[in-house]
């Protein structure tokens, strides 16, 4: 449940968004879960974890979304082109991030 809801699907869902993918293929999932145990190093093993730090899930998400982009581009399905030549870098710059003001 973990890995699903709070690793693979916004990642995924963000892939699908950020190459404009017209279909979803089951190869693209596999490519989500791929990026996300790439995203776990030998010395996270060592400590018993099995997913990587949720601390990094800005960059966790950024590498998952660039491979399930990857993946819709390799089977056609993408539509946003050119192909970006850094999906990672290419998803970082997608990415919402909230600038809250300071009101005192």
């Amino acid at each position: 449940m973990q890995a699903n809801n709070c690793y693979i699907f916004p990642g995924f869902g963000f892939g699908l968004v950020m190459c404009g993918a017209i279909r979803v293929h089951d190869d693209m999932l596999l490519a989500a879960s791929e990026a996300l145990a790439k995203q776990v190093a030998d010395e996270h093993y060592g400590r018993g974890m099995i997913y990587p730090p949720f601390a990094n899930i800005r960059k966790i998400s950024a590498h998952i979304a660039a491979g399930v982009a990857a993946k819709a581009y390799e089977l056609g399905v993408a539509t946003r082109l050119p192909r970006p030549a850094d999906p990672v870098k290419f998803a970082e710059s997608c990415m919402y991030t909230p600038n809250y003001r300071s009101y005192r």
